[in-house]
């Protein structure tokens, strides 16, 4: 029979390298290397799984994010990152079987999510940031091992005649790779479907011969010429990285509560109420102002905060089905830390435009939370610019149409692309798939829309009036909450990520959508499925009905 599933309790989602327990972060000039150092008994159950070779839980994959994270702010010289094992002849066997198999099916599923975040961060540094990520695979980097390489721009395997690189998920747990290593073969490497079919379905995987014959990997050495090789390819690397000159942005320890977000949890009711103040003072209009501020800049602190928080109602609030976004302060000091930073990049200062990248991570983080969501645009509201964004993320949005007129949004260059979806669009494009031309009306506006013409523009959902408006908000809320957690979940999938799809959007839509389906199967978490069953002599019992 299986066992009961167990609740992981998350502490906190931060760290630093000198807290580190898996990862060994060193610097060589402009080469950094991420050594992954698995320490059997430190994973965050001890007591129910070990982390055996050097395969990863959510712990370890916080570090890994962390880690990338402080490298993108905090080292400036850093020009290639090398991924790689300290273990000898094994890089990664991927997430951590027992942990998967004895875990409730909501941490299964956002540990997942969380894990695809951390790798797109890695191709959004890579991309955006100009940071080259080699994966050297000094022995077997199996599932989501392989799937780790696979987030690098090129994948070296060491040619020993026995370490290889597999997605064996198929055929020995009966789930998916759970951490996007279908869509990049075939979208991001371009390698044949066929040949994919072949490998994600050959449980032993293939060694490098094979592995670079058909794309799987980018090249080998022999263990003797390993060290000497992975350099080489590693400085070729650095020499197409961006020049980002100047000091950073040291990041500090994320601590609650919160100095610009509130988060107010009611369990009982299922709904969370996260709220975030503007700015209270002015921004730094110079790169020196601006790291002499350092990570307590409102722009850097608030999404900061916003991102914890996010990840908190995630693991530690499954119950929570509906956050209430709100806003407070003066809408004006919000926009002049969005001009203050966006000319600071555009006038080439790498550190204000990483600045924006993370904005946008954190956006993309609200995007993928698995929660409905609402913005609530009352008297004292600030939802301008960047903090608009948040209205557009919403499922839907209240507006209040007061007499005076004194509740506003404003629609800002931030709307424009600077901050896009996980699809490539402007959360302004989602909302106006049908009708481009609204979204060049909305981007026209100048200054305040009070709430009749933000309806009109369809930048709200609804404007009750102050006679309508408590009733309006109570029974919408109490509605949402009424319904199917799972329906909702599909359904906002479904609607929030609308248009063509790419890369990132077929992970964290179709990836999520059928590894939370597959996750629940009996013929992977049954008494008797592959998963339950993994390290047992039994073999699983399939229904073979295919449905």
């Amino acid at each position: 029979m299986a066992s009961q599933p167990k609740v992981t309790h998350v502490e906190s989602f931060q760290t630093h390298p000198s807290a580190y327990k898996h990862w060994k972060l060193s610097f060589d000039g402009p080469i950094a290397t991420l050594a992954l150092d698995i320490q059997e008994g430190n994973g965050l159950r001890p007591d129910d799984y070990e982390l055996k070779q050097n395969s990863y839980d959510l712990g370890v994959d916080i570090e890994l994010a962390d880690a990338v994270e402080r490298i993108r702010f905090e080292h400036p010289e850093v020009k290639t990152v090398v991924l790689t094992s300290a273990q000898d002849r094994i890089f990664c066997a991927g997430a951590n079987i027992k942990m998967l198999a004895t875990s409730t099916h909501g941490f299964k599923v956002n540990f997942c999510r969380y894990t695809n975040e951390t790798r797109c961060g890695i191709e959004d540094a890579s991309e955006n940031s100009g940071i080259r990520f080699l994966a050297a695979c000094n022995g077997t980097a199996a599932g989501g091992g392989y799937e780790l390489a696979l987030a690098a721009d090129r994948i070296l395997l060491v040619d020993d005649g026995s370490s290889v690189v597999s997605l064996p998920e198929v055929p020995l747990l009966g789930v998916l790779p759970g951490t996007g290593g279908l869509t990049r073969m075939v979208d991001k490497r371009g390698i044949r479907r066929d040949i994919s079919d072949v490998f994600c379905t050959k449980a032993e995987g293939f060694r490098s011969r094979d592995a670079v014959k058909y794309r799987i990997i980018d090249g080998s050495f022999p263990r003797s010429k390993w060290d000497e090789g992975v350099k080489k390819v590693a400085d070729e690397m650095a020499a197409t990285a961006s020049d980002r000159s100047g000091p950073g942005m040291v990041l500090p320890e994320v601590t609650r509560p919160y100095r610009w977000v509130e988060v107010a949890h009611d369990d009982d009711g299922r709904v969370a109420t996260i709220t975030i103040q503007a700015p209270t003072s002015a921004p730094p209009t110079t790169g020196q102002a601006l790291r002499a501020e350092g990570a307590a800049t409102w722009s850097v602190a608030a999404m900061r905060e916003l991102d914890d928080a996010l990840l908190h109602l995630r693991f530690m609030h499954d119950t929570i089905g509906l956050i209430l976004l709100k806003t407070t302060g003066d809408a004006a000091q919000v926009i002049a830390h969005e001009e203050a930073l966006d000319a600071l990049a555009g006038s080439g200062d790498w550190l204000a435009r990483e600045i924006q990248l993370f904005q946008a991570r954190v956006l993309r983080r609200v995007d993928n939370t698995a929660k409905s969501m609402f913005a609530i645009i009352e008297p004292g509201s600030c939802f301008a610019g960047i903090l608009f964004e948040l209205t557009l993320a919403a499922d839907r949005s209240y507006m209040l149409e007061d007499e005076d007129g004194e509740v506003t949004v404003q629609v800002t260059a931030a709307s424009a692309g600077r901050f896009p979806m996980s699809t490539g669009i402007t959360r302004l494009g989602a909302r106006f798939v049908g009708t481009p031309e609204a979204i060049q009306a909305a981007l026209d506006t100048d200054g305040p829309i009070d709430a009749p013409e933000a309806f009109d523009l369809g930048l709200v959902t609804l404007a009750p009036d102050d006679i309508d408006w408590e009733d309006e908000i109570r029974i919408a809320i109490e509605e949402r909450v009424s319904l199917s957690p799972d329906a909702l979940t599909g359904m906002e999938q479904n609607l929030r990520f609308v248009g063509s799809e790419n890369c990132d959007s077929k992970i964290f839509g179709r990836l999520s959508a059928w590894q939370n389906w597959i996750f629940q199967r009996p013929n992977a978490v049954g008494d008797e499925g592959a998963l339950t069953l993994y390290g047992h002599p039994t073999r699983p019992r399939f229904d073979w009905r295919r449905t």
